[in-house]
Order: C-alpha cells, then sequence, then structure tokens
C-alpha cells in the first residue's frame, strides 16, 4: 500500500514542501531514499522503538520510503515523525483521514514522545504557502508556529495524541493574536541613564542609531565603551512587523525561538574574539547562519576588535555591503540576511593607555602602530564614526544627577528614521542614510559653497583620507535628520568631521 505524507525541509531561512511517499510490499527490508543524511537514516531505529513503546509495531515487511524531491538533502531528525505515520498508515494499522490537509515535523523520543525542532517558522510560512490547513508540531514549537496566520497550528508532546487527532479526535488549535503579542513592550533592563557623563559620546550613540551608521570606540580599559554598546539597542526604534517576522525566522533555524513565539526586541551580539570565520558570517557543512546573520535587524558588537582573526574580520566585509552574506556549495547556494549595526570597540594600544601620561605601563609609538594595523583600511573603510572614548573623572562617576533615559533619545532616532524611510520609499535597497550610494549622496547631499568650503578646510587642514568623504556627508545628512533640517548646514558638517579620528595624520602621536 502506498501513503503520502507531507513534511517540510529547511533550506536558509525558507523552507520547501516535502513529500514522503511510503510503500509497503511483500518481502523483508527497509530502504530510505532522497538524500537523506545521517540523522534521517537513523530514523527507523528511533521509530521502531517508540512503535513498539506505544503498542503499534514495525511491519515486517519491505518498507520502501522515498523523500521527495529526491534531489534536495534531507537532514536532521525532524522526519521521525512523518516517516512514522506514514509507516502506520500504509500499514493499515491506523486510518487517518486528515493527512492530505496537514503538514507535520517532530523528532520521536524512544518512548514515542516529541522533541523540539529547529525552524518551525519557515516551515509554518511555507506549510501556509502551499495551501495546508494545519500543522502538527512538538508542542514547545506550537506558540512559535502560530505566529502565521490562517494556519491551524496543534501542539503535540505524544505520538499517540498524534494518531488519535488524524484519526478524528478533536483537540483545540494554539491560538495567539499576532498583533497583541508584537505590541507587548519589551523591557531591556539596561538604560542610557545608567551612564554617568561621556555626553560626547552618547551624542555619536544617538547619531549613529538614527542613520543605521556602524561605530568605532577607541578608549582605554574602564572607560565604559562595553556599557554604552550594551544600550546601543535600547535607542534603536521598534522593529516592525515584518522585521520581527524576518529575525525570528533566522533564529528559529538555529533553534533560537523557545516559548516567546515572536522576537520583539532588536538583537544584541556579542560573539567572543576567538570566533572562527564560519562562525561569525555562516557556512558550514551544512550551512546554518552566522553571528552577523543573527545581529539581522539589530547589533553586532565586537569587544577588543584587533584580537579578532584577520581573516575573520575580512569576511565581514562583503556582507557590511551587500546586506547579506551568500554562502556557495558545488550544487546550491544559500543567502541569509545581514543588515546589521556594527559597534566596535578597542585600545587605542596594546596597554591601552597610548595617550595617557599618568599611566605605569605605556606603550611604544612604534607597538602602537603594529597594533592597529590588525585591522585593514577597508574595514575601517566601512565604519562612518569613530570616536575617542575617555575615562569618567570622578565628579562625574559620583554625582547623583540622572542622565538622559533610553526613551527620551529612542523618540528623537525614532522620528529621524521616519525622515529617511520617506526619503528612500522609491529605493528597494537603501532604509537609512548609511546605505546612500554615491547617487543618493549627490541627490540628497547638496551642500552650500560655504559648507564646502568648510569641509575642504577641514580634510586639508586635519590631513583626512578620501574615504572620509562620503562618511562625513552620510552622517552630516543624519544630524540633520536628527533637527528635521531639509538642507545640510555648516554646523552639521563641523560636527560630522570630528567623528573621523582614525582617518587623521598624526592620530598616531
Amino acid at each position: 500500500m502506498l501513503t503520502q505524507v507531507f513534511a517540510s525541509a529547511v533550506f536558509g531561512i525558507d523552507a520547501v514542501p516535502i513529500t514522503i511517499e511510503v510503500h509497503i510490499d511483500a518481502g523483508i527490508g527497509y530502504h530510505l531514499v532522497g538524500l537523506p543524511d545521517n540523522a534521517v537514516k537513523e530514523s527507523n531505529y528511533r521509530i521502531a522503538a517508540a512503535l513498539t513503546n506505544t503498542n503499534y509495531k514495525l511491519p515486517g515487511k519491505r518498507i520502501t520510503i522515498n523523500l521527495a524531491p529526491a534531489d534536495l538533502r534531507k537532514e536532521g531528525s525532524a522526519y521521525d515523525l512523518p516517516i512514522a505515520i506514514g509507516i502506520l498508515a500504509a500499514d493499515g494499522q491506523i486510518q487517518p483521514t486528515q493527512l492530505e490537509s496537514c503538514c507535520m515535523m517532530g523528532e520521536l523520543t524512544l518512548d514515542g514522545h516529541l522533541r523540539p525542532i529547529k525552524g518551525v517558522l519557515p516551515i509554518a510560512v511555507q506549510a501556509k504557502a502551499s495551501g495546508f490547513q494545519s500543522l502538527i508540531v512538538p508542542s514547545e514549537n506550537a506558540k512559535e508556529a502560530a505566529v502565521v496566520d490562517g494556519l491551524d497550528v496543534y501542539g503535540f508532546s505524544h505520538i499517540k495524541e498524534i494518531i488519535s487527532f488524524l484519526e478524528g479526535t478533536s483537540f483545540d488549535a494554539e491560538s495567539i493574536n499576532i498583533q497583541e503579542e508584537f505590541s507587548k513592550q519589551h523591557h531591556y533592563g539596561l538604560d542610557f541613564s545608567d551612564v554617568k557623563g561621556q555626553q560626547s559620546i552618547k551624542r555619536c550613540m544617538e547619531i549613529a542609531a538614527a542613520g543605521g551608521h556602524n561605530i568605532i570606540l577607541i578608549g582605554p580599559p574602564g572607560s565604559g565603551k562595553t556599557m554604552l554598546a550594551k544600550r546601543l539597542p535600547t535607542i534603536l526604534p521598534p522593529m516592525e512587523l515584518e522585521e520581527a517576522l524576518e529575525t525570528t525566522k533566522i533564529h528559529s533555524v538555529v533553534g533560537g525561538v523557545k516559548e516567546e513565539g515572536l522576537l520583539r526586541a532588536r538583537p544584541f551580539r556579542s560573539p567572543h574574539h576567538t570566533i572562527s570565520d564560519v562562525a561569525l558570517v555562516g557556512g558550514g557543512s551544512y550551512p546554518q547562519p552566522g553571528e552577523i546573520s543573527l545581529a539581522h535587524n539589530g547589533v553586532l558588537f565586537l569587544d577588543e576588535l584587533p584580537e579578532f582573526k584577520r581573516s575573520a574580520l575580512e569576511v565581514m566585509r562583503q556582507p557590511l555591503e551587500d546586506r547579506e552574506v551568500t554562502i556557495s556549495r558545488a550544487k546550491f547556494t544559500v543567502c541569509y540576511p545581514a543588515s546589521f549595526m556594527l559597534v566596535a570597540s578597542m585600545n587605542p594600544s596594546p596597554s591601552g593607555y597610548f595617550n595617557d601620561d599618568t599611566a605605569a605601563i605605556r606603550s611604544s609609538q612604534s607597538e602602537m602602530q603594529r597594533y592597529m594595523s590588525k585591522i585593514s583600511g577597508p574595514l575601517l573603510d566601512r565604519i562612518d564614526l569613530h570616536i575617542e572614548v575617555n575615562p569618567v573623572p570622578f565628579e562625574k562617576l559620583s554625582t547623583k544627577e540622572m542622565s538622559e533615559s533610553s526613551e527620551v533619545i529612542r523618540s528623537r532616532v525614532t522620528d529621524a528614521r521616519k525622515i529617511q524611510r520617506l526619503r528612500f520609499e522609491q529605493n528597494p535597497k537603501a532604509f537609512h542614510n548609511a546605505q546612500m550610494n554615491t547617487k543618493a549622496l549627490r541627490k540628497y547631499c547638496q551642500l552650500s559653497d560655504q559648507s564646502l568650503a568648510l569641509l575642504q578646510q577641514a580634510m586639508e587642514k586635519l590631513k583626512l583620507s578620501a574615504r572620509a568623504y562620503d562618511r562625513i556627508l552620510k552622517v552630516a545628512r543624519t544630524i540633520a535628520d536628527l533637527e528635521q533640517a531639509e538642507a545640510i548646514q555648516n554646523h552639521h558638517i563641523a560636527e560630522a568631521i570630528q567623528y573621523r579620528s582614525l582617518d587623521r595624520e598624526g592620530w598616531l602621536g
């Protein structure tokens, strides 16, 4: 007898429909075809034990299972459930009535319980797009799948419950009001009001958040670089629903979505400096998203930037430019979105006290130059804001006066982002000022003769590099947006110029 059960395979951050065909005939054997990996091949042992422990049995006949399309590699243990149901239906041990309208995925334990799986949100999106009425998943994944509107999601903890459902027993579908879930307030637990002093640095962080600019903080240990970076997500605009769904899909692929169902907070990823190239940008034998994709729509924080492997930093250059990472293999290519804000921090020298005359240990200028050379020019070229962070004096540390809160700063950032959204509504490749290309710069960053003369004078006097020109214009445009000014003015240019520390000749002493 031939039975078809419908499942799904995650490919990138999307899913494709999979048809599991089970044929049982006279003879003895168990044949699983359709490019299964080792985890799928081992499913027969889990299925046999699960059926035996639930008073069913694996037929002593020739069982042929085809995972179609046969030229697409199948991986993972999530095919246990549909294969088991297909075997029971083909052997006549159960009489399911809803197989044609149902998609299912789940890993079986040896006693028939279901374990949670990865990639449930992309699977649910695909199930709805393919016209299925219902989706069966482990109970731990039900809330995540229920984010998709118009699809009946059923979460079960044991295969017996699924068999009862397929044979006609009524169960309640998991329901979630996506708008209500999305509108819930997220509390970060961190706030810019916690930071004493550092007003100029906070201003720089606000500009970076408003324009989506990458930023690097240079300062000695204990000056507050990490503290400031961790609070950057608290002043970014709230995610739109589409952004939240896309972010959740990426984290779903790696099993990063637990009980919350929908990720509402912008991601903040802070990998250790020993991270490998693949872990940072994604890839592997079975490609998975890397840290830069997990930071999509959020912040990627690289603490102590020169300590990262140069090869790992260099592979970030293309994703920083294209806002996506492409992983190519011999038989397929996968693209993961990677639109994130890069926040990096570093000491000015190996000792951390290059510019501090009172420090007990100081690095020489040659040591400083070797230290800085670990970061390539092309990578710095993609960082708009360079800011020096100095230690906070005791008077400001001990003050009881509260600084400006993240909520107040976020309101100004959100207003500036709205201006940019209207500006770029006809350009699908740009969402904020940091993404402007040369054509957009000419159109939206026109300068008066006085402003142009000021910029020319600064570049000649401060010995700014040529790559600083476009970055200054982009940052000046963001500063103007924060003031809701239509044209870039002199003081916007003047402020933007001071945020290019690493471009100045003589910065090394």
